[in-house]
């Protein structure tokens, strides 16, 4: 598992749930149901002071968990194939309230999306 911060753009359902994802060039689609929690977060080195009457976002940030598996491309390259085919990823990801705007802060996995069937012995 790696802990970083990267930019990436999301597309969310009505409800604001995460639905797909554009990161590293790459489209994903999210497969699970994706998972929310609050962590706290350092603002006093970000920021200053904190200004009167501002509390969502400063303090707690909204973390999304999600698996994600390669979208399908469809349209102007039919015969290309990627090398994330048959693979998922699972991020978290993390929404600035201000601005809207998603970052990447965890990569726990990139494996295939299956295992395969061992073999029965003979």
């Amino acid at each position: 598992m790696g802990l970083f911060s990267e930019s990436v753009n999301v597309i969310c359902t009505e409800d604001g749930q995460p639905q797909d994802v554009r990161w590293q060039g790459r489209d994903y689609q999210v497969c699970a149901e994706p998972s929310r929690w609050y962590e706290r977060r350092q603002w006093w080195l970000e920021e200053t002071r904190a200004p009167l009457g501002t509390g969502a976002g400063l303090v707690d940030h909204e973390i999304w968990r999600v698996q994600l598996v390669p979208a399908p491309h469809t349209g102007t390259h039919p015969g290309r194939q990627t090398e994330d085919t048959g693979k998922n990823i699972t991020l978290d990801l993390v929404r600035h309230l201000g601005s809207g705007r998603w970052r990447v802060i965890r990569i726990h996995d990139a494996g295939p999306s299956s295992a395969a069937e061992p073999e029965e012995a003979a």
